[in-house]
């Protein structure tokens, strides 16, 4: 007969299964199946070809600061590592949690590093994706520096959707490429840029 301490035990170890299942469903991994960390050097790149890591440049000569985000064209190159900073101040990234993404680099312009989605370039309609971003101080002020990772098949893909400023009317999308005269820049929009995550000090999984 099934004691009522027996059915207690059962249900205790059918919840920490189904909180450690949740909790795996909802966390983002390296290349290594270990959930990534907040405050830690990562090299994100296309783990299908198409290009290679991320980085910064200047696109438009007129306006060279602050610069752009940008793929690689060599899907050799590593790009610039980066570091992830969630707005909930936890130790790990999760799904579609608000983010703050920086480049761990120096440049030219003495610019903060870290992503802010630009205003909309007259010439291409494009929003592209730009640095001099803050991090933390989630607000109206911040909107635009704030990304989420969302799952798509076996990898990640960037969107722009802040969820920091509920009274901000904001246009949402994914984070795509767009090349010009040769170049990868990243903008709202267009078909999204598959990811991975790579720690520092290891070679990526091509």
């Amino acid at each position: 007969m099934t004691t009522k301490i027996q059915v207690l035990l059962l249900f205790l170890i059918h919840t920490v299964v189904y909180v450690v299942g949740e909790e795996a469903a909802t966390a983002v991994v390296d290349v290594d199946g270990n959930q990534v960390q907040a405050n830690t050097k990562y090299y994100i790149f296309t783990p299908r070809g198409g290009g290679g890591g991320l980085g910064l440049s200047v696109r438009d000569r007129r306006q060279p600061c602050p610069p752009n985000v940008m793929q690689e064209a060599d899907g050799g190159s590593m790009g610039l590592p980066l570091k992830i900073f969630p707005a909930d101040g936890k130790a790990e990234i999760d799904l579609e949690s608000d983010l703050n993404l920086a480049f761990v680099a120096a440049t030219t312009c003495v610019q903060r590093t870290v992503w802010r989605l630009g205003d909309t370039d007259w010439n291409t309609g494009q929003r592209y994706v730009r640095s001099d971003g803050v991090v933390g101080k989630a607000g109206a002020e911040t909107v635009r520096n704030w990304f989420k990772i969302e799952r798509v098949g076996q990898g990640y893909k960037i969107v722009y959707c802040p969820g920091v400023c509920r009274e901000c009317r904001v246009e949402c999308g994914d984070v795509g490429v767009f090349v010009e005269s040769g170049r990868m820049w990243l903008a709202l929009g267009g078909q999204p840029l598959f990811i991975a995550f790579n720690k520092l000090n290891q070679s990526p999984s091509h």
